[in-house]
């Protein structure tokens, strides 16, 4: 039987192509690979203790906080400031950045994390898969100093590392540091991920697309046109309709099988729902290097220049000829279009 190779082992064996990296960056996904078990361990017993459920609480962005929500925050924060190897965090559960500072080792690490530490959380109640999404860059501000608000208000073609946690049937943890995508799965019993899917790649068509349907009076006409396209009864169609609600979930299905995740402007999302640099910007940059292609319908998702920390934007986002479709869609209507 093929030996599989922990993630552990597959972080040391490919440390060279950390760029920049005297290891700092190699601890960091260590560190995620830690606060990824932890709250597995809560996912797969919310239905036994008290965190199921509304927390009560709003967050910034307006929406309702779960109390897994909380929970995921506080521990993927607890374990990054604990290991001092990052020098400032950005959380989607957060109204802004947290400077990490209090000893040499975090005044002076090159890393800012972003992250949404359980997208899709809604789903916890009823049994769904929900997940986690991270992205990594390199501060821009001298080292030694303060976090500012422009080292998290990067372009994400500067993303040195991104990925995902997936908490379903089995735990997968996904992540590319620019030089392919990589999949390893957690084996409960010992607590350990192995790498169960080397150099994941989407398929260049697929037959798959994933919309939350129910608003398509709400969306852009060239979104409308792309629908009626994917149910038109042709030699590759209709498409199947795929839609779980989890990000990550959807994302994921997506790589494997073949399809397009589409999360558009609406009349009421004007600017689109996911944020940019906590969902758009680490599944773009995954996309692409699995082979994938992410756009807001008119442009690379990467290329944008965030303005604000919880900026949101359209996501386009999967196999590369279908999104290209979309986009062909999209560019029929002009951007700032009335819906």
């Amino acid at each position: 039987m093929q030996k599989h190779s922990t993630l552990g082992e597959f972080i040391i064996e490919n440390q060279e192509h950390f760029k920049y990296s005297s290891g700092e960056l190699s601890r960091l996904i260590n560190s995620i690979r830690l606060a990824a078990k932890v709250v597995n361990h809560e996912v797969n017993k919310a239905g036994l203790v008290d965190i199921l459920g509304n927390a009560g609480d709003i967050n910034i962005q307006g929406e309702d906080q779960q109390k897994l929500d909380i929970y995921a925050n506080n521990i993927f924060m607890q374990t990054l400031k604990n290991r001092q190897i990052v020098c400032g965090i950005a959380s989607e559960e957060e109204d802004d950045f947290v400077t990490i500072s209090g000893s040499d080792k975090a005044n002076n690490s090159k890393y800012v994390v972003l992250i949404d530490p359980l997208d899709g959380s809604s789903n916890i109640d009823v049994n769904v898969s929900v997940g986690t999404i991270f992205s990594v860059y390199r501060r821009i501000t001298e080292s030694g100093t303060p976090v500012q608000l422009e080292d998290f208000l990067q372009k994400g073609n500067k993303q040195v590392a991104a990925g995902y946690i997936v908490y379903g049937t089995s735990t997968m943890l996904v992540y590319t540091t620019g030089h392919g995508v990589n999949g390893f799965t957690l084996n409960p019993a010992i607590g350990t991920f192995y790498l169960s899917h080397p150099k994941m790649t989407f398929p260049e068509d697929g037959t798959i697309y994933s919309i939350n349907e129910g608003y398509y009076i709400h969306f852009p006409q060239g979104v409308k046109d792309y629908l009626k396209y994917c149910q038109l009864e042709e030699e590759d169609r209709p498409y199947k309709a795929r839609y779980i609600g989890s990000l990550v979930s959807d994302f994921h299905r997506n790589m494997i099988k073949g399809g397009i995740y589409i999360y558009p402007t609406s009349s009421k999302a004007p600017t689109g729902k996911l944020r940019l640099l906590y969902e758009c910007n680490p599944m773009a940059f995954l996309a692409e290097q699995a082979g994938g292609k992410a756009s807001d319908g008119y442009m690379r998702i990467m290329d944008i220049k965030p303005t604000e920390l919880h900026q949101r934007v359209p996501f386009f986002c999967g196999s590369k000829n279908m999104v290209a479709v979309a986009e062909k869609f999209m560019q029929n209507y002009p951007q700032d279009s009335e819906y």
